[in-house]
């Protein structure tokens, strides 16, 4: 048995495989790893096409559209033979020699659960991609940020995050490499959130378990991004501040994430009234809902974790909307 899935989810998304899948095949397939695409119920001809063109390419028909969580869940299972997966987006260019760091530094780091390349734009390739970049972070009220990235602000890599491996609080679900039996262990991803940030909630728990989730500089990916929901898109704003609600809901204990919950509120308010004042109704309209359904679903949670997982997290201990927007304050601070 080979030691390693390198696993693409897919639903109706032909023209990226045939895009993608000729550097994925010869780039991927060898003695340690086999690549696989995982059909979400696909009705473009994608599963006929790869069984014509790469015989070589596995192939799992889950035989309707799962989502994403869902949906990736499903394959890993159907996969839980291999020690390491790697759930890759089929909008990702991969580079010669891309996966043998992350399943090196896996195989060789015991307390490592996780672990991501380096993610570069495919459009613009000398600079970070937004979802991902150098790893992920988490700041003191739980917003996201990555090294190389902190909101639309994004870095040229000049190689300031190479070097040795680095503690992040989450990698991206782009190019994404992890204990097998771990992820099955701790529950894959939450289906709950349909879409964004189950990657980073994924990672708190393998934090939660007493693993590591770390950046690999070694590897470097290319990554188209937006190929679900562009930003500024409102589906993709309810998504996210709904999810990163739940988020701080289910990784903290109780009291301290009620407390954290009613700041993020009070902030988010914030970004309600911007959207209202750009005239921006649509997304003013998927924050008010986001936070309406985050109160309908909170309750379907009923276990948390005995301390706060969030606040120990790599980075915990910025402020990230005072680092990009009053970055006086964070100077004076320091």
């Amino acid at each position: 048995m080979k030691k390693l899935a390198v696993i693409i989810l897919n639903w109706n998304g032909l023209p990226l495989l045939k895009q993608f899948i000729p550097a994925a095949a010869r780039f991927t397939i060898s003695d340690e790893a086999d690549l696989i695409v995982a059909d979400n119920g696909s009705e473009d001809a994608s599963l006929e096409w790869l069984e014509r063109e790469f015989p070589q390419v596995r192939r799992i028909a889950l035989g309707k559209n799962y989502g994403f969580a869902e949906g990736y869940n499903r394959a890993i299972e159907a996969c839980a033979a291999y020690p390491f997966t790697i759930l890759l987006n089929s909008d990702v260019e991969v580079t010669e020699g891309w996966w043998q760091p992350l399943l090196r530094f896996l195989e060789t780091t015991p307390d490592a659960g996780a672990c991501q390349p380096k993610i570069r734009s495919f459009r613009n390739r000398a600079y970070f991609e937004y979802a991902g970049a150098a790893g992920g972070m988490l700041d003191s009220l739980a917003y996201p940020y990555c090294r190389g990235r902190l909101f639309d602000k994004i870095e040229k890599d000049e190689g300031q995050y190479d070097g040795e491996t680095a503690d992040i609080a989450w990698a991206s679900g782009a190019a994404l490499a992890l204990r097998t039996d771990l992820y099955l262990r701790i529950g894959g991803l939450d289906t709950r959130f349909f879409a964004h940030m189950e990657e980073i909630d994924l990672c708190c728990r393998i934090h939660a378990a007493g693993f590591r989730v770390c950046f690999v500089p070694e590897s470097t990916v290319f990554h188209v991004g937006g190929a679900s929901l562009a930003q500024g898109n409102p589906k993709k704003t309810y998504l996210n501040f709904r999810n990163n609600l739940l988020l701080i809901h289910k990784n903290t204990p109780r009291a301290i994430g009620r407390r954290r919950t009613i700041v993020r509120r009070l902030v988010d308010t914030a970004a309600f009234a911007m959207f209202l004042l750009k005239g921006d109704l649509a997304n003013a309209r998927a924050v008010v809902k986001a936070h309406s359904d985050f109160r309908r679903m909170a309750p379907l949670y009923t276990e948390f974790p005995g301390h706060d997982v969030l606040r120990a997290l790599p980075g915990a201990d910025r402020r990230i909307l005072i680092d990009r927007y009053l970055p006086f304050l964070s100077w004076r601070k320091k």
